[in-house]
């Protein structure tokens, strides 16, 4: 049981005394920053130090612990105000037991934000989709005039984002890590997407995930509003009191599909937000984003037309269900941000026929549930780590092969496809096996079709004058 942490002026000051910050990522580094430029103590404990770490560490003034033992971690921590790990940090790293020895509260970075900062907050949280709707959200606002910012899960960590006078209203992704580790978060608008299966390499167990991600309503203020996806049975299941504002592509709701004279249409609190023809985007969890994006930017008070015209005219994010080329009526899509199988199913859905690229590092999770859309699938290419496992869970089921690289995915998943059928890289995994992110692996996967289609080009051309 973690020791409660109070949000008060101990961390307002120098006179705060030391914080541990494990990991020296992206949101650690920016999370040690903002304490010392508080001139707050900081102690950071990483377990892979490089020199860009001990640069930083030199640079920012903060007492550096590389690849610290447990004894030498029990002593920062028992001696220290609070613990922020990084997100991503296990749930079985020393550093929480520790804590809870020390009496010593483990907090995220939500913690300190809201601690130096009071401006309002819109967080969005989900399995799927966090990244889109956050910035579709952020595009309404901005369309309305406001000056809005999207930090937390995110290149800019919400502690650092609050640097910036300027900004009236901050749209958080709120991932499981932070939201799991916060004492206390209250957005002024809180959203839930989906539940799916995901990060069993960080938390123990399914219901502590379920458990971080229902801590965004926990704290709600009165005037706050909770959306609630419908259509989701434990995101419903963990619908909270207060004022709620729902959205449905499948049943009634605040937000939902409706079938109109000239075909499906997205409505918002019984009034029309435009057809569906006049999204850029129409795939079936485009609806879904698009009306909760609607939700959360009209219930922190956006205008009705510059939410419409967001919806209008947003075309998507890189590395999500990103149409690539097409080539010999095979589209290929680059899909690699589905990290798990829940994502995995929701892409799949999108097409008729899909010859599916799936693989990486697992996640801890079970990755048969890749085979839940499998009437859609024809045929699967396995690659990374976990590829025997993806192979397995098709055996039975579809044609199955296994690639040495992404080249090599490629060209068998283009030789196993007919036109009219996708080839979809969506991996159910993540990347660290092979990349460094799923970004590069999307990047590399455009670039093997970009090759692929040249050098097909090129021999049909060949053909053509011999």
């Amino acid at each position: 049981m973690s020791t409660p942490f109070t949000l008060s002026p101990q961390l307002g000051s120098a006179d705060a005394g030391p914080v541990v910050v494990i990991g020296l990522g992206v949101a650690g580094r920016a999370v040690a920053r903002a304490l010392r430029d508080r001139s707050i103590a900081v102690i950071a404990a990483e377990d892979a130090a490089t020199e860009d770490h001990r640069a930083l560490a030199a640079e920012v003034g903060v007492a550096l612990l590389e690849s610290p033992s447990e004894t030498e971690l029990s002593v920062a921590i028992a001696g220290a105000v609070a613990v922020v790990p990084s997100p991503g940090v296990p749930h079985s790293h020393p550093c929480f037991a520790l804590a809870d020895a020390s009496s010593v509260p483990v907090i995220s970075e939500f913690d300190l934000a809201q601690l130096w900062d009071h401006r309002p907050l819109l967080a969005i949280t989900g399995t799927d989709g966090k990244t889109t709707v956050t910035t579709m959200v952020t595009e309404m606002l901005r369309a309305d005039g406001r000056n809005a910012v999207d930090a937390g899960n995110t290149d800019v960590p919400l502690v650092e984002a609050i640097d910036d006078p300027a900004t009236e209203v901050f749209v958080v992704e709120a991932s499981s890590f932070r939201l799991g580790r916060a004492q206390r978060f209250s957005p002024r608008v809180a959203t839930w997407l989906n539940w799916g299966p995901d990060h069993l390499d960080v938390h123990a167990t399914l219901e502590e995930y379920e458990q971080a991600k229902a801590r965004i309503w926990a704290d709600l203020d009165t005037d706050a509003v909770a959306v609630l996806n419908l259509d989701d049975p434990v995101v419903a299941r963990n619908r909270p009191g207060g004022t709620v504002w729902t959205f449905s592509t499948t049943q009634p709701a605040d937000y939902e599909l409706r079938r109109g004279a000239d075909g499906p249409e997205l409505w918002g609190r019984g009034e029309r937000l435009l057809a569906v023809s006049e999204l850029a985007r129409r795939l079936p969890h485009d609806l879904s984003n698009a009306l909760a994006a609607a939700a959360t930017a009209e219930a922190y008070g956006a205008a009705r037309p510059a939410v419409v015209s967001v919806l209008r005219s947003f075309s998507g994010l890189a590395h999500r269900v990103q149409e690539v080329a097409t080539h010999g009526g095979i589209t290929f899509v680059n899909d690699s941000k589905a990290t798990v199988p829940h994502a995995v199913a929701a892409a799949v859905r999108s097409y008729d026929a899909v010859v599916l690229i799936a693989g990486g590092r697992n996640k801890g999770l079970d990755l048969n549930e890749l085979t839940a859309e499998v009437a859609s699938i024809r045929a699967v290419v396995a690659i990374g780590d976990s590829a025997s496992e993806v192979e397995a869970a098709f055996a039975d089921l579809v044609p199955v092969a296994v690639a040495t690289s992404m080249d090599d995915a490629v060209r068998r998943a283009a030789e196993q496809a007919t036109a009219g059928e996708t080839v979809l890289l969506s991996p159910g995994c993540a990347s660290f096996d092979w990349y460094e992110n799923y970004g590069a692996r999307g990047d590399d996967f455009i670039r093997a079709v970009t090759e692929y289609i040249a050098a097909r080009r090129a021999t049909e051309a060949a053909g053509a004058c011999s």
